[in-house]
């Protein structure tokens, strides 16, 4: 632990963050090229329903998993706060209370997802001709949620530890076992979205068992010690309340996929949805240096809060915004560029192309500004202040963007 306290406490604060945020940002991309990728296979062998497919389940699998990405995160932030305060004793429960708390929730929606499978996937836009392909899409990858729930609450936990290459490294490996199997299931055995499905399924298993493995070995500082699976109150309070801002957060972002998923099939139909789920895939590749920096901020203010050390503290942020908004503005140039040679690696399909450029552009204009609201809300996750980073979220996602998005489809029909 006084390795991680030097590193964290003391070390210049850009080269803490680049340190911090570079292997976050590497594996946040290869996860969403996988992610891209998967997309590219899919349209080009199987077809453009099957990117519609995709598009309907997706957030479905990650709302679930987002249970797990929430444990992290508020563990994560305790643990960061406890190192920096020199309490090893609640570092380690929180650890275990993370642990317990990931595998009891993830299994319990697993099983609501299998007996309502059907309800759900209407729910989230599987509508005509999408549902059967989204049926099979669904039931396959349900299995492998609980091992992406476990990964989603190992990550930020490896971060908190100061060791942000192993957190990459998981990342990396569910990637490239994806896109391997991607192209076995689907194009030489012709297995189709259930191959899809397949392959999505063994990736989130690798990357859990990667996760775990990284915890039994010596490499980890936390250990996984039963008798920490004993779920204390207090700690599980601070938990959920500074890892709900996560679950609220993607609950928001699963609310706005219903309203557009639906709205889109209601006006446009299952090409309106296809669309959409490639502006989509691209934002999630484009945005992952912004994500790497949110990411690699976290630990290292964390830290420095439990070490009641403001001077670094305020520096932090400040870096991380700056470097933040020169990525995100970055960003926003090579997709006005670019975006037509984008849009052309994922279809041939001449609607798509058409319609989609402008579509990826209007979505990334906020791009050099929103590392601003990411730190905002990193913050007060990093600072034990759950309700303000709370607020934060909902203002985003829930209280402008969902009405703006019914307002503007409800105009446009």
């Amino acid at each position: 632990m006084n390795k991680l306290a030097n590193e964290l406490g003391t070390e210049k604060i850009s080269k803490l963050l680049i340190k911090q945020a570079v292997p976050a940002t590497i594996g946040i991309l290869v996860m969403s090229l996988n992610m891209i990728v998967d997309t590219i296979f899919v349209g080009q062998w199987i077809g453009v329903l099957a990117i519609a497919a995709i598009t309907v389940v997706l957030p479905i699998a990650f709302l679930i998993s987002s249970i797990g990405m929430g444990i992290g995160i508020g563990g994560s932030s305790i643990i960061s706060r406890a190192l920096g305060a020199g309490n090893t004793k609640k570092a380690f429960l929180t650890f275990g209370n993370q642990i317990c708390l990931t595998v009891i929730l993830a299994i319990i929606f697993v099983v609501l997802g299998n007996l309502f499978s059907v309800p759900i996937l209407n729910l989230f836009g599987a509508k005509g001709a999408i549902l059967p392909i989204a049926s099979e899409y669904f039931n396959v990858i349900i299995y492998g949620v609980p091992f992406l729930a476990f990964a989603m609450m190992g990550n930020p936990v490896i971060r908190a530890e100061g060791k942000p290459k192993f957190a990459m490294y998981a990342m990396m490996v569910p990637s490239v076992i994806n896109i391997v199997l991607d192209i076995i299931f689907i194009k030489y055995f012709d297995w189709g979205i259930w191959g899809a499905g397949l392959a999505t399924s063994f990736a989130y298993a690798s990357c859990g068992l990667y996760i775990l493995y990284f915890f039994l070995s010596s490499k980890s500082e936390l250990k996984i010690i039963p008798k920490n699976f004993n779920l204390d109150f207090t700690i599980v309070r601070e938990i959920v309340e500074l890892g709900g801002v996560s679950v609220v957060r993607q609950g928001a972002v699963s609310v706005l996929m219903i309203v557009l998923n639906y709205s889109l099939f209601t006006y446009g139909g299952e090409i309106s949805i296809s669309i959409f789920g490639i502006v989509n895939r691209i934002m999630m590749f484009a945005y992952s240096p912004v994500l790497g920096v949110s990411q690699g901020f976290l630990p290292v203010a964390g830290f420095n809060i439990g070490a009641k050390n403001n001077k670094r503290v305020k520096e932090t942020i400040k870096k991380s915004i700056w470097f933040g908004s020169i990525l995100g503005t970055i960003i926003f140039i090579i997709v006005l560029i670019f975006k037509e040679e984008i849009i052309s690696v994922f279809t041939n399909d001449i609607t798509l192309l058409r319609e989609t450029p402008n579509a990826t552009l209007i979505a990334f204009l906020a791009a050099p500004i929103v590392t601003m609201q990411l730190i905002g809300s990193a913050y007060f996750q990093a600072a034990g202040k759950a309700m303000p980073a709370l607020f934060l979220t909902l203002l985003k996602q829930g209280i402008f963007l969902i009405p703006l998005a019914i307002f503007y489809l409800n105009i446009m029909e």
